[in-house]
């Protein structure tokens, strides 16, 4: 799979990042496959289970932040939706965004994988 392709399978504006990344391929694909790493959809899963709002929090801002600055579009929406609705302290809704969630991040992730 291609970058171009990976970026068309999980919904993200491959162009926004392509021009963010100075016109340079290889940078997209090295940030797109850092994200591999990146532990913030995790701490987000672990900290709403356990009902650590703040923490929750953080981990979808945190999220939130690297789906937008990596144009993965389907992943960063309800992130930012479920980011507000944490910060405002609430969880009404966080149940069903985190569904989406989910499903959007594990698509990503399994696009990623085949890069």
């Amino acid at each position: 799979m291609t970058i171009k392709e990976c970026y068309e399978t999980i919904g993200g504006d491959y162009e926004a990042v392509y021009q963010r990344m100075m016109k340079k391929e290889a940078l997209v694909t090295k940030f797109t496959k850092k994200f591999l790493d990146d532990d913030s959809f995790k701490n987000l899963q672990d900290n709403l289970s356990a009902g650590n709002i703040e923490e929750a929090f953080r981990a979808a801002h945190t999220l939130k932040g690297v789906a937008q600055n990596l144009a993965f579009d389907a992943l960063y929406k309800p992130s930012s939706e479920l980011a507000e609705i944490l910060r405002a302290g609430s969880t009404e809704g966080a149940r069903e965004l985190m569904d989406i969630i989910t499903r959007e991040y594990e698509r990503t992730i399994a696009a990623i994988s085949q890069l």
